[in-house]
């Protein structure tokens, strides 16, 4: 299960190009074991998240959460210990629910100053190591800093943008399948 925001619900793609849909196709092609689903929604925060991860775990019961969340909570400059505090009550969900967790991390603009970018980046790799998390520190490494890969709002990633976002994905993620 994909649990995120635009980046993971397809914001301004067709539906079948966004790199959940990709990653859908790959494990289909790869076994039969493995199902999708993506339980992102545009616009959400951490909070909105873990209002509702609950009730996304006891209907689609997943044995592996990507966990996408938190660049909203960022570019609106909510306080950073809110942004960990939500993230790790979702993690915990996860635990209690025995889904397996991939954290994706997001960087933010430097709109907000060096101090607090860096301290929302910090939040992955904490949360990674103190609850024993598979981490992809960055979801847009390799291209979140070139305009071509986004649509016009400069934000969201393009079509062109979706494969890059499945191997940076995939990369973490295969090590994480049963075989």
């Amino acid at each position: 299960m994909v649990f995120g925001d635009s980046m993971s619900s397809g914001y301004g793609l067709p539906p079948e190009t966004g790199w959940v849909n990709l990653l859908k196709k790959r494990l289909q092609s790869q076994s039969q074991a493995y199902g999708m689903v993506n339980a992102s929604i545009s616009g959400e925060t951490t909070l909105s998240g873990r209002n509702r991860i609950e009730q996304a775990l006891e209907t689609h019961r997943p044995g592996i959460v990507i966990i996408e969340l938190g660049g909203n909570d960022g570019l609106r400059g909510l306080p950073i210990e809110s942004i960990r505090s939500n993230l790790e009550a979702i993690i915990e969900s996860c635990h209690r629910n025995k889904a397996v967790v991939l954290l994706a991390g997001m960087h933010l603009p430097p709109n907000y100053g060096i101090t607090y970018t860096q301290k929302f980046q910090d939040i992955y790799p904490q949360l990674a190591r103190r609850h024993q998390l598979k981490l992809l520190p960055f979801l847009l490494d390799g291209f979140g800093d070139k305009r071509e890969f986004f649509l016009t709002d400069g934000i969201h990633p393009n079509a062109l943008a979706q494969g890059k976002i499945l191997e940076n994905i995939w990369e973490v993620l295969r090590m994480m399948l049963k075989p």
